[in-house]
């Protein structure tokens, strides 16, 4: 069950086989870079977690260090109770609960709308041709794009093009949606129509670890938010103590910037 947004939750000093997502001593190194230092973090099966802090807080190592997109030097991450290392075997067991949706939609320009969410699951699950098109159709009419099926993302503005993104994600009815800054590279408009779709996944039970900036968004559909600052966590709080009584100076001054 998702955490009471009134009651703080406490991490264990061990991973907790019940987490949708178990972070343990995470260390991320980029060269001589110390990017996330000795991070700890649960994430309960269908709890929304959103993630912000200043650029360079080490937000999006995190999430894509869940992902495997960046190795981590250190520590260890669990996915639904399996340990994600650097094995393929593991790394695929772990990536069929995730989605990921990125700041820069990472469509492929050369395929259609249709196409880009049909090839995860002819690729990775070998769902046959009109049983992948039939999802597919599905999930890009719950964002509202099944109009656009034929185009080409360079045909759409950038709200579609996350939208498929989403869709994309969605078509492998991942248990956990991961969302990196989503809504930073869209205009005013498009900003909302994300959003709005990303409410209603939050409203479907689903878990979901948002890196993100937008606070009135964070305020509405989060359990919980973390701040983070030099890569360490320095708050983690229920929605409503984070931004009614927060603890930690640097994240007051954050807040008065932003609110």
């Amino acid at each position: 069950m998702p955490a009471n947004p009134e009651t703080p939750s406490a991490s264990a000093s061990r991973p907790d086989s019940q987490m949708a997502i178990s972070v343990r001593g995470l260390n991320k190194f980029y060269g001589a870079f110390h990017a996330l230092k000795n991070i700890d973090m649960d994430v309960a099966n269908g709890e929304i977690v959103i993630v912000c802090g200043p650029s360079g807080s080490g937000k999006s190592s995190l999430i894509r260090c869940i992902n495997h997109l960046e190795q981590h030097n250190a520590g260890t991450i669990h996915v639904n109770g399996t340990e994600l290392v650097a094995r393929p075997a593991s790394v695929i067991k772990v990536r069929r609960d995730l989605g990921m949706v990125f700041q820069n939609f990472n469509l492929f320009p050369h395929m259609t709308v249709l196409a880009n969410c049909i090839f995860a699951l002819r690729l990775a699950l070998h769902m046959p041709q009109a049983e992948s098109e039939k999802v597919a159709r599905d999930h890009l009419e719950q964002v509202n794009v099944l109009d656009q099926a034929g185009k080409y993302p360079g045909e759409l503005s950038g709200g579609q093009q996350q939208r498929v993104a989403i869709a994309r994600a969605l078509c492998l009815q991942p248990r956990i949606m991961l969302f990196d800054e989503p809504t930073s590279a869209l205009d005013p408009e498009s900003v909302g129509s994300v959003l709005r779709i990303m409410e209603k996944l939050a409203a479907s039970g689903i878990t979901m670890v948002c890196v993100t900036h937008e606070i009135g968004f964070a305020r509405r559909v989060a359990h919980r938010c973390v701040f983070m600052e030099r890569g360490e966590i320095v708050e983690d709080a229920p929605t409503a103590q984070f931004f009614g009584k927060p603890n930690n100076l640097r994240l007051k001054a954050f807040l008065d910037q932003v609110l």
